[in-house]
């Protein structure tokens, strides 16, 4: 399972946002690269970063920055954030991003992940799952699209999607522990490869997710406060 810490953009600055509403944010650092490299020192391989601004259809160039401050030091790096057209995927791919998480697209213009993933390949796109009540939220989780979860893990798995990322909207920020059930069913249903997020607490919500077979554990608020180590969640020792 792979450890993935966040690192969220808003303004140029890390942040973190609870249940995704702008109003509840947390500033924790006015430089990105620096905590990127922090998480890198400490083991890290994999960064996910988030443009909020681009998710909630601002003007993101203090982000753009932000992204390619992070890339300069070889991360190996899962970005998202308002990747709505295909020349934005190319973009962010020819900047060296790893790994693009397409959103919103997914619901409103599925021809475009489809011919993202024929033109890239399914190791290069994810698509980001957000769902409140088990029904997918989209424009920067403002919008319920009254799609349910697993249907559209089917839909995208049937176009040759490989990866998902399924965040608990509800869980998002607040330290509330993983929704394992939930992600581990649209695992189950989908035979994706299943990226856990939202409300990662403590190393036991880590566990949780590794025991449950997911493909990764995006973890956020728990190591800017602390609650959790990223060492330990690494599985390496100090």
């Amino acid at each position: 399972m792979i450890i993935y810490p966040a690192i969220d953009l808003r303004g140029g600055k890390v942040v973190r946002l609870k249940e995704g509403d702008p109003a509840r944010m947390t500033a924790y650092s006015d430089d990105p690269a620096e905590m990127a490299r922090k998480w890198l020192s400490m083991g890290a391989v994999w960064l996910h970063v988030v443009n909020l601004d681009g998710a909630f259809g601002e003007s993101d160039d203090a982000n753009r920055s932000a992204l390619e401050a992070i890339l300069k030091l070889g991360a190996q790096v899962q970005f998202g954030g308002g990747m709505r057209s295909l020349d934005a995927i190319e973009d962010a791919i020819a900047l060296g991003v790893s790994r693009v998480v397409l959103g919103t697209i997914a619901i409103e213009q599925p021809k475009v992940v489809i011919a993202a993933l024929k033109k890239f390949g399914p190791e290069k796109i994810a698509v980001g799952i957000d769902a409140r009540d088990g029904l997918v939220a989209v424009r920067g989780w403002k919008s319920d699209s009254g799609i349910l979860a697993k249907d559209l893990a089917l839909q995208m798995r049937t176009v040759g999607l490989r990866t998902v990322i399924f965040t608990d909207i509800r869980r998002d920020g607040l330290g509330s522990g993983l929704n394992i059930p939930s992600t581990r069913e649209l695992a189950d249903v989908s035979g994706l490869d299943v990226i856990a997020s939202g409300g990662v607490n403590t190393i036991g919500d880590v566990i949780e997710a590794k025991e449950a077979g997911l493909a990764g554990c995006i973890i956020g608020r728990a190591l800017y406060e602390g609650t959790i180590k990223l060492n330990d969640a690494l599985g390496i020792k100090p």
